[in-house]
Order: C-alpha cells, then structure tokens, then sequence
C-alpha cells in the first residue's frame, strides 16, 4: 500500500478514537499535556506502522495496546500526580502559614469536559463517560502501581477482555486477572475513603455553581458558608496546605482568599464530569489575570469539595471550552 493511499484510510480507521484514547490517557497519567504528547506519539507510531497492519486486532484495540504501553513507559520516569489532600492532613487553623509544594510535586490537572466526553445525545452515556473522569477517581487512580492502573481501566472502564488485555501489555491472562482483583481491592479502599457521592440533576449542579461564582464575585462569605457542607473541603495548588471542615474552611476563605467585592471574576465551565469555574483575579492596577480553574463536588445538599488549580495556563486551556459545547453543566 503507498503512503499517499494509506494516509487517508488510516485516518478514516483511527480518528473516530482519538477522544476517548486521550481520555484513557488522561485517567494513566493525571495530565493534560502528557496524555495529549503520549496520544501524539501513538497516532505517529500507529501512521508509520499501519502499512504492516494484518487486522489482528481491531484497529482500537491496536491503538490502545500503543497508547497504553507508551503511558506506562512514561509513568516508569517520573512519580504519582496528586492533590494536596494526598499529601498530609488537613490543617484545622484557618490563620496557619500556607506551604507551598516544591518542585519535587507533580500536581493532577482537571481536564475540560469537551476533551474526554464522548458527542453522544446518549444521556446514558454521558453520565458514564462522567463518571469515569471523575477527579476523586483519577487521583485515586494515581495510587495504583502502574500495571494495576492500566489493567483497571482496560478491564472495568473500556471493557476490554483479559485476553486482549493480556495481549496489549505482553502478559498472561491469569496475570491480568490477579493484577485486577489487586487493583479491584486497593480501588475500592480509596474510593471508601473519600466517600459517596449524592449526584445532583444537572440544574441544580449548575445552580449551586452559580450561587459559588455569585459568592465569589461578591466577596459574601455567608454566602459560601450556605453552600458548603459541614465537611466540605478545600484545597488549593500549589498549596500543599489544605482545609477540612465549614468551620475551617469559610473562615480561612473569608480573612484569606475572598479580598473585595469585584476582586474575583469567574466564568462557568465543566471539568471531570463536575460543575466548575475559570477563575480571573484582580490585580493592583485592577487588571484581571489569569489564576487557574476550580473545581467543584457537588451533592444535591451542597459543595462537598472546593478543587482550586492555581495555574494560569489551564485557563487558556479551559477558555476555549467554557460554556461550550462538550460542557456538562453549562
């Protein structure tokens, strides 16, 4: 087959993948930038080998035998992405000295929903897809040795066979099936931990998002306190200090972080499956700049969990995204 005919029928074969091998990338790695270099790298190897393509597998499985293997390979390199709740316990003194992490931290990012939701009119479907970028589960993900990783998410999310699976990482099939009951066993001791979710309908997901843009931009601390639960948490990168409890939490907010009426300017948006907002701060010379994106865990009864990314960069990211199509709250 010459390069000029196998060009187009490669990309006709491979492209309808490349959101939902981006989001499998995502949920190994806790990255935006590194899934999207690893999904890269996977579609070039996969253009340059396709001409030798004997239809062995599906061209998706093929393609995530590629992607999953580079993503271990780059796991192999560098530490676990985590959140500041990963680090230490919450400080119960709202007036405590912040610490700031270290460059020795590897910070998880929220990723926008138009880049891991599938364009389905499914509702079925998307909450699936919701579920499965939650941020509670990929930091938990983060936990997992690698193989385990990968072998839960083929396995229990994509739904892969343990013979392909087996196949993509070079293993046997009874090493697949004992990795996932490990990776079964330790998943659902983080996922006790952080507790169950009450999920909201999707209005008023987006009511207790506005009601938390409103708060902000009005610097109304009673406000915020009504929307928090009794053991809301917050955290804030590139914090590693972080707070647990509305007793704490709506006091360190009020004396440290809300500043002035007009001081914050936000705009709605969706990341993980969950409500959340792009955040402007204003500065001195009243110039609003770019601070990060945060992200809200909402129950029908309130804001279980504030996730405050503090990177200016996501918000050109999330820019492109915010109130667009692929949102799920907005």
């Amino acid at each position: 087959m010459t390069e000029a005919r196998m060009a187009p029928d490669f990309v006709e074969a491979a492209e309808p993948f490349r959101r939902e091998l981006f989001a499998h990338c995502y949920r190994m790695l806790g990255s935006i930038e590194d899934a999207e270099d690893v999904v890269q790298e996977t579609y070039l190897r996969a253009w340059r080998s396709y001409g030798g393509f004997e239809g062995r597998s599906s061209v998706r499985t093929w393609l995530y035998q590629i992607a999953t293997n580079r993503c271990l390979t780059e796991l192999a390199k560098r530490g676990r992405r985590v959140l500041p709740s990963g680090l230490s316990d919450p400080e119960l003194d709202p007036d405590a000295h912040l610490e700031e992490a270290g460059a020795e931290v590897s910070w998880l990012q929220p990723v926008p929903d138009a880049l891991v939701l599938p364009e389905s009119a499914d509702p079925a479907t998307i909450v699936a897809a919701r579920e499965g970028v939650r941020l509670a589960l990929v930091a938990s993900l983060q936990y997992l040795p690698p193989k385990q990783r990968a072998v839960l998410l083929l396995r229990d999310v994509l739904a892969f066979p343990a013979t392909e699976v087996a196949q993509m990482l070079g293993t046997t099939t009874a090493s697949v099936k004992s990795a996932l009951q490990r990776a079964r066993a330790r998943f659902e001791e983080l996922a006790l931990a952080d507790g169950q979710i009450s999920e909201p309908t999707a209005p008023q997901a987006r009511a207790i998002l506005d009601r938390y843009i409103a708060a902000f931009a009005n610097a109304d601390a009673a406000a915020l306190e009504r929307l928090l639960l009794a053991d809301a948490v917050l955290e804030a990168t590139p914090l590693r200090t972080w707070f647990a409890g509305r007793a704490v939490c709506v006091p360190f907010l009020r004396d440290h972080l809300l500043g002035a009426p007009g001081d914050w300017r936000m705009v709605a948006t969706s990341a993980n499956g969950q409500p959340a907002a792009v955040a402007h701060l204003r500065d001195p010379n009243g110039i609003y700049q770019p601070y990060g994106i945060c992200v809200l865990t909402v129950t029908d009864a309130g804001i279980r969990r504030i996730s405050s990314f503090g990177d200016p960069e996501l918000v050109g990211v999330f820019d492109s995204f915010a109130g667009g199509a692929g949102s799920s709250w907005v």
